[in-house]
């Protein structure tokens, strides 16, 4: 009775591994682990904001509107509950990818504006978080195409018989990704229009050195 049972165990592994079972495990940890990349690059994006908004702000205080745009959608960044469910419910992917967007954006005009202070371009504070920011800009691209690429493959694998089967009997579904619209949205910098007035830019505040 034993080793039937066993026959059946192993004659049960064998369907399974030809049904893709062990490939579509393996296609679903690879896309955990890219999003998790995600996630820690955004993180590193994030904890750069305070520290950069204070480095401007020591030499360019009247530019209230632009540090607020970025503290407050760094804070909508925030207020997201990041969960490993996050990433299979299309709608919370949807409101977190716009809110990243919108960090992205609020960002672009704030290191626009630092070009009207050449006093703030040759702080060596600033450009040391200017080329943190950039660093850190590059692998959140790279890491979100990866995790593109991960889904991609994930969802293709899943729907393909005989593998379909194997994942609808494990109740693997199809996987929300990051849409295009908004990969080239977030990827392009915003139009940023100053007024034709250039005010002269203020003397650096002392605790910026």
């Amino acid at each position: 009775m034993k080793s039937l049972r066993v026959l059946a165990l192993l004659l049960l592994v064998s369907i399974l591994s030809g049904c893709g079972y062990n490939s579509i495990q393996k296609q679903d940890e690879v896309v955990k682990a890219q999003w998790s990349e995600v996630l820690n690059q955004y993180q590193r994006r994030a904890d750069l904001v305070p520290n950069l908004v204070n480095t401007v702000k020591g030499y360019a205080a009247h530019e209230e509107k632009v540090f607020t745009e970025v503290t407050e959608a760094r804070s909508r960044v925030g207020s997201i509950q990041v969960t490993p469910e996050l990433a299979n419910d299309p709608d919370a992917l949807a409101k977190f990818q716009a809110a990243q967007g919108q960090l992205t954006g609020a960002l672009s005009r704030l290191m626009a504006v630092s070009e009207r202070y050449p006093d703030l371009k040759a702080n060596g504070v600033f450009q040391n978080l200017q080329a943190q920011l950039e660093g850190t800009e590059n692998r959140i691209a790279v890491a979100r195409n990866r995790y593109i690429q991960a889904v991609q493959q994930y969802n293709s694998l899943i729907r393909t018989f005989p593998n379909n089967l194997t994942a609808k009997m494990f109740s693997y579904q199809v996987k929300p990704n990051f849409s295009v619209e908004n990969e080239k949205a977030i990827s392009t910098a915003p139009t940023v229009d100053f007024g034709t007035g250039t005010p002269a830019a203020p003397a650096p505040a002392a605790s910026a050195h």
